[in-house]
């Protein structure tokens, strides 16, 4: 990419100087950090599939440059014409390149290797479609082995069950097996040794795949430490380049929102002031990310009041306690403004779960399971619960509980475009009735 601008401003005649210099390094590491997200490097099977994540990462690529100039005031430095057609030509010269690193893999593809899969539950079963499915692994799975004949008859794969451990020897000696890969359930961890010692002797390639997922994981990922294999089965997203891409973002489009809703904030304070006695701002203890106690900022949209200690009220639709302004406000979300100093402060993010009150979350923490797990990435704005009809008083346990599945998801599947996804669904939810 930094070829292809140099010769685009080579070919227009403007000099490659310290700004063009500049706009490559920050090219280079925004492609590092959103296709590393994003997933352009990791394997798929659809051309299309890879197409779109590449289009997508570099239009991402292209939008962070835009608004860094237009925060910075120094888009007026670069030709345009060199601009457009850099971004045309660098996208082209993407997919070229996947499509010539994809034909040689294609033509130095390695012969198949016959696979076993021990293990006919739903992980044995996934594993096995998925190598198949897969023509860039070489391994071909020609079936499972169950752990006892009870199991004989499920049929969970497209691939058959061939029979149970016992009849293991027999199986990598009928099909001249090269590769067994070991799928079986946590509860029955203590068969890996004896299952290893019982295979070493063929001289075959043993892969343990531990079954993880009977157990209900947030945001899970394997790693290496220290040569150690790690397995996470419980983290934050955010972590390295995932935290710093995301927090740019935020403190980028916050301080925008901030000078462009500046006149409107004013408006709005000057109206609380007129419409009833009292601060413009309320202010409220909630819970943040890791479960740090934060403090976050509204416009006062309601009259003075005192609630009952450890108690607090949920505001309602034609709620009394609401002013005239406060109702405006609540209902097109012009009250939820002053969080995005919490946002610039690094106390919130502009998507990620609602903050609730820290006495809500005591109550719904000991009915919702889970519900406490939606803290592991910082609070936002808006989030896909709320652009999915879970915005507003949550009427029942139900409703919250709807919420959280949301918040949760949102978690296990978090990315910068998810994010950007959701900004842009929201402008279409502020109006929602069942705001107030």
């Amino acid at each position: 990419m930094i070829s292809l601008l140099v010769l685009h401003t080579w070919l227009k005649g403007t000099p490659f100087d310290t700004s063009y210099r500049v706009l490559a390094i920050l090219t280079a590491l925004l492609m590092i950090v959103i296709y590393n997200v994003n997933g352009v490097y990791k394997f798929s099977t659809s051309l299309f599939e890879r197409v779109l994540t590449i289009a997508k990462s570099w239009a991402m690529v292209l939008a962070t440059i835009v608004l860094i100039a237009f925060v910075t005031k120094t888009s007026t430095t670069f030709s345009r014409e060199v601009i457009i057609t850099w971004s045309i030509t660098g996208f082209i010269a993407q997919i070229f390149s996947f499509l010539v690193v994809r034909q040689l893999q294609a033509n130095t593809k390695e012969e198949e290797i016959p696979t076993l899969v021990i293990g006919a539950e739903k992980l044995g079963a996934y594993l096995a479609d998925h190598i198949n499915s897969n023509p860039w692994i070489p391994d071909r799975v020609l079936g499972l082995i169950s752990e006892d004949d009870e199991s004989l008859a499920e049929g969970r794969s497209t691939v058959p069950i061939l029979g149970n451990i016992e009849d293991v020897d027999n199986l990598i000696a009928d099909y001249a097996v090269r590769r067994i890969y070991l799928a079986l359930p946590m509860h029955r961890a203590e068969w890996i040794k004896l299952l290893y010692m019982k295979l070493a002797d063929a001289n075959i390639d043993i892969i343990w795949a531990p079954d993880i997922f009977s157990v209900d994981l947030m945001n899970h990922s394997i790693r290496e430490l220290g040569g150690v294999p790690i397995i996470s089965l419980s983290e934050t997203p955010l972590v390295g380049s995932n935290k710093f891409l995301k927090t740019s973002l935020d403190f980028s489009i916050a301080s925008c929102a901030l000078v462009l809703a500046s006149p409107l904030m004013i408006l709005t304070a000057a109206l609380i002031k007129l419409s009833s006695p009292g601060p413009v701002f309320f202010s409220q203890q909630r819970h943040g990310w890791n479960g740090e106690i934060i403090t976050i900022y509204k416009f006062r949209s309601m009259k003075l009041h005192t609630e009952e200690d450890g108690k607090l009220t949920q505001a309602t639709k034609d709620d009394n306690r609401v002013t005239w302004i406060g109702k405006i406000i609540r209902r097109t979300s012009i009250d939820e403004l002053p969080q995005l100093f919490n946002v610039i402060d690094g106390s919130m993010s502009i998507v990620g779960p609602r903050p609730h009150a820290i006495a809500h979350n005591e109550f719904y923490g000991e009915k919702i399971k889970d519900y406490m797990r939606r803290h592991r990435v910082k609070p936002g704005l808006t989030g896909l619960a709320q652009v999915n009809g879970y915005r507003g008083e949550t009427k029942d346990l139900e409703a919250m509980e709807g919420r959280v599945q949301y918040d949760l998801a949102y978690i296990n599947n978090w990315s910068i475009w998810l994010d950007i996804k959701i900004m842009i669904k929201t402008a279409f939810v502020l109006l929602d009735k069942n705001a107030y």
